[in-house]
């Protein structure tokens, strides 16, 4: 049996990206990963759009919340095995102090819940976002996550990343 992972993904305002990175990690890794997601300055408010597109996966909704990374850091919390920020804004922000040195990367995305414009542009906005998170995300499951140390999980990480360009 393998072991099972916990991964963070961390966005300011936990309500699009971190939130479809949550999702996608838990479903897509069919239980091989737990994805937890939270932000720095978190809305309270998971966009209707990634909500829509989470629904599609089939990842239950009553798991689904924006909440402050806080509440990931507090003493009972679920241990951390990588954590993954996805704007820029929280790469830079100083982080609550993680137990267990997880592995670190930062997955840069453009914030799909800033776009503007149609219904259908706001729509493809997230459905590229999803993409590019579900790319990244199968690239770290077909890592033999328990046989890499520390730095090499942190290398294949920033490398996972690297090797896709985002327009």
């Amino acid at each position: 049996m393998s072991p099972t992972y916990n991964i963070l993904f961390l966005c300011t305002g936990n309500s699009a990206r971190s939130i479809l990175a949550e999702a996608l990690a838990t479903t897509l890794s069919h239980g091989r990963f737990i994805g937890f997601s939270a932000g720095s300055k978190p809305t309270g408010v998971v966009n209707p759009i990634a909500l829509k597109l989470i629904e599609q996966m089939g990842y239950p909704l009553e798991l689904v919340r924006s909440k402050s990374w806080d509440e990931l850091g507090r003493e009972g919390a679920p241990h951390m095995d990588f954590i993954i920020t996805l704007c820029d804004s929280a790469a830079g922000e100083e982080c609550p102090y993680w137990l267990g040195h997880p592995a670190t990367a930062h997955w840069g995305l453009p914030d799909p819940a800033a776009v503007q414009g149609s219904e259908e542009d706001r729509l493809a906005a997230f459905k590229a976002v999803e993409m590019g998170l579900r790319n990244r995300i199968e690239l770290l499951l077909d890592l033999p996550v328990d046989k890499l140390d520390h730095l090499e999980l942190k290398t294949h990480l920033h490398h996972i990343h690297e090797g896709f360009k985002f327009n």
